[in-house]
């Protein structure tokens, strides 16, 4: 009874609402447990417990399901539940897919580690990781502060100012999850999920280039 027509009810006001506050006031009190508990639920029924990193999974999974919230289309004559059900279950036996053909490509360690001679292996550590965690962090910032705003649309440049806005703040805020975090970046830029996952998906783009060149050594 964890999804009843009560929680049916919230999922339709919240794709038919345009006030972000009721929004996010629906998703906290009755839509996130619902879903939360349904991806649980469909985990331990399909047995997909056997997958290797589970726990990660239930929350991409959640939060996955905040950004296709919106599709919902209760024209097409099924419920919240079973919609979500379905695609959720889908999703599942999509990283199973995935998870197996991963394992076909890759060698076993130990298989691998008995070809190996132990007297030729040398391990070090040519840069402590705890400065190259700091390095990369300040890196990272300067490059965000470098990024043009005079190309970006209204919403984009929301969307950059509230990640700064967080990125400056992670300290003073509370934010446990992904889930919160685009809750947050909604009441930030006064902008639905839609078009804060369609920003992001932009500054992601930039993000990529400064990563790639990180990894690279050029930065």
């Amino acid at each position: 009874m964890y999804f009843t027509q009560d929680h049916e009810n919230a999922i339709l006001e919240y794709c038919t609402s345009t006030c972000n506050k009721r929004r996010t006031v629906l998703y906290i009190d009755w839509i996130q447990p619902a879903f939360d508990e349904m991806v649980d639920k469909i985990v331990y029924t399909y047995k997909f417990t056997t997958l290797p990193n589970i726990d990660e999974l239930r929350d991409e999974c959640k939060i996955w399901l905040t950004t296709i919230l919106e599709k919902y289309d209760v024209s097409r004559g099924s419920k919240a539940f079973s919609y979500f059900s379905v695609i959720t279950k889908n999703w599942f036996i999509h990283k199973v897919k995935q998870t197996s053909k991963r394992a076909k490509r890759e060698v076993d360690f130990e298989d691998a580690l008995k070809q190996v001679d132990p007297e030729k292996i040398v391990c070090y550590n040519p840069y402590p990781a705890e400065q190259e965690f700091k390095d990369f962090w300040r890196s990272l910032w300067e490059e965000i502060e470098c990024w043009d705003t005079n190309d970006m649309k209204e919403n984009e440049r929301k969307v950059y100012e509230a990640i700064k806005i967080i990125l400056n703040s992670v300290e003073d805020i509370e934010i446990f999850n992904k889930k919160a975090v685009y809750l947050y970046l909604r009441e930030l830029t006064g902008l639905n999920t839609k078009q804060v996952v369609s920003q992001l998906n932009k500054l992601r783009k930039k993000y990529s280039l400064f990563k790639r060149d990180w990894d690279d050594g050029k930065i």
